[in-house]
């Protein structure tokens, strides 16, 4: 079974030789908007540690066509 392409894995790709597709760069762009959305308007520094480790695991685990959904634009 293939392992998915993620957010991190497109992150690295596009670091070291910047061949990434529109359907790459808007499935980061869109993930960048949606982690930025929650961290600001999180109060509680506890809450904000385990949001920000929870958006970590969705970038290192998650299938990057998630982030091409509605629900992240």
């Amino acid at each position: 079974m293939r392992k998915p392409v993620t957010i991190k894995d497109l992150k690295e790709i596009d670091e070291r030789i910047s061949t990434l597709t529109p359907q790459h760069r808007l499935a980061m762009k869109n993930f960048d908007r949606y982690r930025f959305k929650i961290l600001s308007g999180i109060k509680n520094e506890d809450q904000f540690h385990l949001e920000f480790q929870r958006l970590q695991t969705l970038a290192n685990l998650s299938n990057y066509e998630e982030f091409l959904k509605d629900e992240y634009l």
